[in-house]
């Protein structure tokens, strides 16, 4: 028989639950359409007619430009949103990397590589990676948002432009903070998917149970 305590520990709010599955479904569409885009253009990768075909990304510009311009909007109110929570709800305490984050980043890493038994701290409500993990996503998303202005308004906002290092500079890397995305992406489901159970529902329910 199990007589340990059970106490249900609110960790993440509404607002901050809203927000991030609101980003979910935008930004994985973003980054369908952005391959919509540049599979047109083949610039930076190519994919076999065959697969391409099999895959329907075969004529579909237009399609994928409109999509994307539609979903930026969706995704700069959602990141507005995101950043004004984060500020007036104190959540950034929780959220910004300090020195003894970088110091612990390799300590987390072993433990999740089970090359170390020693659990990492836990200074708030994420440990040392993840809080430079989603601090990295955000000034992404940052970045995202200033290299698509400059590509695709380069004459109006020539200076923007310019600031990235041009026109071709800045389509080079708005595509390169798109791959990382996929990578942030197939790191955090992996993280959820080990983390269990209890850590999916505090990002749904807003609670986790803790057993003493």
């Amino acid at each position: 028989m199990d007589n340990r305590t059970i106490k249900i520990l609110e960790k993440h709010s509404r607002a901050l639950r809203w927000l991030h599955w609101i980003n979910v479904p935008i930004l994985s569409l973003m980054i369908w359409s952005g391959v919509l885009i540049y599979w047109a253009n083949q610039a930076y990768f190519k994919i076999p007619p065959n697969v391409a075909e099999k895959l329907n990304l075969d004529y579909r510009l237009s399609e994928g430009m409109g999509w994307h311009f539609f979903l930026m909007w969706v995704l700069v109110i959602n990141g507005l949103c995101y950043l004004i929570f984060l500020f007036q709800s104190g959540e950034w305490r929780h959220l910004l990397p300090d020195l003894k984050s970088f110091i612990e980043v390799p300590k987390v890493i072993l433990h999740d590589l089970k090359l170390s038994k020693v659990a990492p701290p836990i200074r708030g409500k994420f440990n040392a990676a993840q809080r430079l993990a989603y601090t990295g996503a955000v000034l992404m998303g940052i970045g995202a948002i200033l290299t698509g202005l400059a590509i695709w308004k380069p004459v109006q906002l020539g200076w923007l432009t310019s600031l990235l290092g041009g026109y071709e500079a800045a389509r080079l890397e708005h595509f390169l903070i798109m791959l990382g995305f996929v990578v942030f992406i197939i790191i955090h489901l992996t993280q959820v998917i080990r983390s269990g159970w209890n850590n999916f529902r505090a990002m749904v329910a807003g609670y986790e149970i803790e057993k003493d």
